[in-house]
């Protein structure tokens, strides 16, 4: 790139010497990343340098990499004619101050680990990463929606973004076809803008069609008491008893049915998380269109907990996805999302729920049913190598992304979805609402603490970018003093994101009752975003700004 394109920045920090080095103007407001210094790609084991030409095309053999601007995003396309394609990796010289910190995603959900960083070594900063020095913010990220699986990578003297193109365990067999791999965005900071709203409004550029509820939601779900021991009578019990705090009639509240409610299998009987089938309630429900028309004559909006790829317990071997670590045990088969007769089963699961009346579904498990891992555990890969699914020709992001446009396809315009345990960067602007962190608790204070503090945290700056953030519920029982889950209601009802809460009968006095009628008040409306003020330096941040006002709490 010559000299004339690199933006001129009067800051001399080293994060503004850093976006100025990677990028170049494309117009007075925007700026792209500049090619990079080297390209590399992956078959199998092996790693080859690919040779560039015009700083647009790198090649080795029939591997080609096309770098192609369009407005401030760079496209990464990728073809592979006869080679397996596991990974491409582009790499830009620069050099890291040692004062700098760094942010970076999580795959799907965060583990209540997300934290500004110091040390770049051997980190993997999924999908974006923030780069701060106390006076500027670099930021660079992947656009929503790739079809491979990004993150980026930081040493003291460069700037990696690996684009995972496996298809399952194994590199993928594109044939013909070029593979649009990723756009990747670049921004920094404003003048007078901290980190945090230069993260919110860099989430802004990275999802640029968010797919968002029409009003603020909130409501509650009975996971965090029941536990899967739930029913018919307790849901519509639990519904009336919270129907009575709401005071906002025209964004009425979700009552969300969670696991525990759908046919069971006879491998696992009572397993409300592993289920035979999700069109049929079990015996404890019986009819789940008389419970969502029970639910709406109660002054709530029903809602309902499902797992879109478990298998029938005698269900054909032709239609099921390879048995790997962390997917391999027989009472939980796993369909292939690559093969059109699972995908037309999902599909008519949800046309059953538009039948049965109900306005919000919560799809769970999908992340971990492809990949036999957790979030936390895609460290050195996103799952176990040598195996594949039906259809190699697809990376595990198309893979993904066709399980998620099947699910909106057949939700229709009038049901809200709820993504859990699904890929973040994937899901933002396909579905209304993602469940942003692992489970709070309804029995461990410290677990809530962990989770939901730390998620909500670190990932509203995406609220209304990606989708709407669900940080999870108040799981307001007997087990967790008041004195704590009180705290954790004021901050979920004042972020300005849904609020849902779980609470046990037993647990709901006079004071927890008058807290949830003014926490329904402030959920139902919308509401300045939240910012968590000391979260530079504290994972778990004390002191945040809600609607105009510094609050401080005491998580211990």
């Amino acid at each position: 790139m010559q000299r004339r394109h690199f933006i001129k920045l009067s800051a001399t920090t080293v994060a503004a010497v850093l976006f100025s080095r990677l990028t170049y103007a494309t117009s007075a407001q925007t700026s792209a990343i500049n090619a990079p210094d080297e390209v590399w790609a992956q078959s199998g084991d092996e790693w080859f340098k690919l040779q560039g030409t015009g700083g647009t095309t790198f090649t080795y053999k029939d591997i080609t990499v096309n770098l192609k601007n369009a407005g401030n995003a760079k496209g990464v396309f990728v073809t592979s004619l006869t080679q397996q394609l596991n990974s491409v990796r582009l790499k830009w010289k620069h050099n890291l101050s040692p004062g700098s910190k760094f942010l970076g995603d999580h795959w799907e959900r965060s583990y209540g680990d997300l934290q500004w960083k110091t040390k770049p070594d051997g980190v993997k900063n999924p999908w974006y990463v923030i780069i701060h020095d106390d006076k500027q913010t670099a930021c660079f990220g992947v656009k929503t929606g790739c079809h491979s699986i990004c993150w980026w990578g930081l040493t003291n003297d460069s700037l990696e973004l690996t684009l995972d193109t496996h298809s399952g365990g194994n590199g993928v067999l594109l044939g013909s076809r070029e593979l649009h791999a990723a756009d990747i965005i670049t921004t920094d900071g404003l003048a007078g803008e901290n980190p945090y709203f230069t993260t919110h409004r860099f989430c802004g550029m990275m999802c640029a069609k968010p797919r968002l509820p029409k009003q603020p939601v909130y409501g509650i779900n009975d996971w965090y008491f029941a536990y899967g021991n739930n029913s018919f009578d307790l849901i519509k019990k639990t519904t009336a008893m919270m129907a009575e705090l709401v005071t906002d009639t025209h964004n009425r509240p979700f009552s969300v049915v969670d696991a525990g409610w759908a046919q069971y299998s006879p491998l696992l009987p009572g397993d409300g998380g592993w289920n035979d089938d999700f069109s049929k309630p079990n015996d404890k429900f019986k009819d789940m269109h008389l419970l969502a028309g029970e639910i709406k004559k109660l002054g709530m909006r029903p809602g309902l907990w499902m797992r879109p790829l478990c298998a029938k317990h005698d269900e054909k071997a032709s239609l099921l996805a390879p048995k790997i670590p962390g997917r391999d045990n027989p009472k939980n088969p796993v369909l292939d999302p690559t093969i059109p007769e699972n995908i037309a089963r999902i599909k008519h699961n949800f046309d059953v729920y538009k039948q049965w009346g109900y306005d919000m579904v919560k799809h769970d498990f999908s992340t971990y049913d492809i990949t036999g891992r957790w979030g936390f555990d895609m460290k050195g890969s996103i799952t176990a190598p040598g195996w594949n699914f039906n259809d190699r020709s697809k990376t595990t992001a198309e893979i993904i992304n066709d399980l998620y446009g099947a699910i909106r396809a057949a939700a229709g315009n009038d049901m809200y979805i709820i993504g859990c345990n699904t890929m973040s960067h994937l899901s933002a602007g396909v579905f209304e609402l993602c469940r942003i962190g692992d489970d709070t608790s309804g029995k461990e204070w410290s677990r809530t603490r962990k989770m939901g503090v730390n998620t909500l945290a670190f990932r509203l700056p995406q609220h209304n970018k990606f989708y709407a953030v669900d940080g999870d519920c108040v799981g307001l029982t007997t087990d967790i003093s008041w004195e704590r889950n009180k705290q954790w209601l004021e901050l979920l009802a004042g972020s300005g994101a849904p609020l849902f809460i779980s609470a046990q009968p037993e647990a709901l006095g006079e004071a927890q009752k008058t807290a949830i009628k003014q926490a329904f008040s402030e959920a139902a409306k919308v509401q300045p975003l939240g910012e968590p003020l000391d979260w530079a330096t504290n994972p778990q941040p004390d002191k945040w700004k809600l609607d105009g006002k510094i609050v401080d709490f005491n998580w211990a």
